[in-house]
């Protein structure tokens, strides 16, 4: 399995194979530690995985001829995705994993066999897809937390900026402030439960029932008649046909109907992707308003003038910084970049309300 050397190796050659081995006995383990929090086809993947990062451990074992006496420590990233596998196995894991397979240093490496290489890649898409079913189950409500908390960041920071720099004193920002949050995060869970409701309904009058099936027994027509509900619900001809069949030849033979419940094209339960519209306003109040408190602070805990603002700016920053490295740990982009495109938005908001403040001045107020 050994690649042929060009040259006899060198100690640095021997030091960067035992950093191979760490890395790849890291790696292994991360992905053992996420299966045993899977289940299913997710469970299998990881551990074959695993099973992949081992073949590449030996590979370097047979290099170095023996275990070194003394071996370096993994990365950095190697270390923290490990731990948060052994406590999470989240999909933050398997999207910085993803991000590690992306960066494979084989393809310089003249001692990794092409095999090897070609592993690294295949790991890659393989990881990218366990990470895309993770995101496709997270997308709607992490959606909706982003949006949430950043909305009440963003907007209250304006607000309280905007309202400071007319000259209006401490009391009154911060009660423009509290009035912000209230109103912003009672509107956001309105609009919430209000959207979620709407579609719920809007999902139950196009629902799928059961009526045709239930008087199959009781036709005098040829079954293709039946086969016509199903087409309208979206199977093909074949399909339809065939389902009608069935159902038509349970009911004549007096045994109950076979078939699982009434067809959906979309093969879920909409009203269970649509969830609750309680809990969407509930969360919706609570997301935004977890947002607005953080430019507030300062001015709840007694801080005036330009120290408050310093400090709210402070503040918000780190919590614009963080949300969007989040999303881009998530997108399986470069979280920094992400991270300061929020930044950038949020505080260019914020600069025009206070500009605008500026203008006006404390005779608007």
């Amino acid at each position: 399995m050994t690649a042929p050397a060009a040259a006899e190796p060198t100690a640095a050659d021997r030091r960067r194979w035992a950093r191979y081995l760490v890395e790849e006995r890291a790696e292994a383990a991360v992905y053992q530690n996420l299966a045993r929090r899977r289940t299913g086809e997710e469970r299998d993947i990881l551990l074959s995985l695993a099973d992949a990062e081992r073949r590449h451990e030996n590979h370097w074992l047979d290099l170095l001829g023996a275990e070194p006496a003394r071996l370096p420590r993994a990365g950095v990233r190697s270390r923290l995705l490990g731990w948060m596998a052994g406590r999470f196995g989240s999909i933050f894991v398997l999207a910085l994993a993803q991000s590690a397979e992306a960066r494979s240093p084989y393809d310089s490496e003249e001692y990794a066999t092409p095999a090897m290489r070609a592993d690294e890649k295949v790991h890659y898409e393989v990881v990218r897809g366990l990470a895309a079913r993770g995101r496709r189950r997270l997308s709607g409500s992490f959606r909706a937390a982003v949006f949430g908390a950043n909305d009440g960041l963003v907007s209250n920071l304006a607000l309280v900026l905007g309202i400071g720099a007319t000259g209006a004193s401490s009391g009154f920002v911060l009660f423009s402030g509290i009035a912000g949050l209230l109103a912003g995060a009672l509107s956001m869970g309105a609009g919430e439960f209000v959207s979620v409701r709407s579609q719920r309904e809007l999902l139950a009058a196009t629902e799928a029932n059961d009526d045709a099936d239930a008087s199959a027994a009781d036709l005098d027509i040829d079954e293709n008649e039946l086969a016509l509900v199903y087409r309208a619900r979206g199977l093909s001809p074949d399909e339809a046909l065939e389902r009608a069949s069935r159902i038509v030849a349970a009911a004549r033979a007096g045994v109950e109907r076979t078939a699982t419940g009434p067809v959906r094209v979309h093969g879920a339960d909409d009203h269970d992707i649509v969830g609750s519209d309680w809990a969407a306003a509930v969360s919706s109040f609570l997301l935004f308003a977890s947002g607005a408190v953080i430019p507030v602070l300062p001015w709840i805990f007694g801080l005036q003038g330009t120290t408050a603002v310093i400090v709210a700016l402070v503040l918000v920053g780190i919590a614009l910084l963080s949300t969007g490295a989040m999303v881009g740990i998530l997108s399986g982009g470069p979280p920094l970049r992400r991270a300061l495109r929020q930044l950038a938005i949020g505080f260019g908001a914020a600069a025009i309300t206070y500009a605008l403040g500026l203008a006006f001045g404390v005779g608007a107020v």
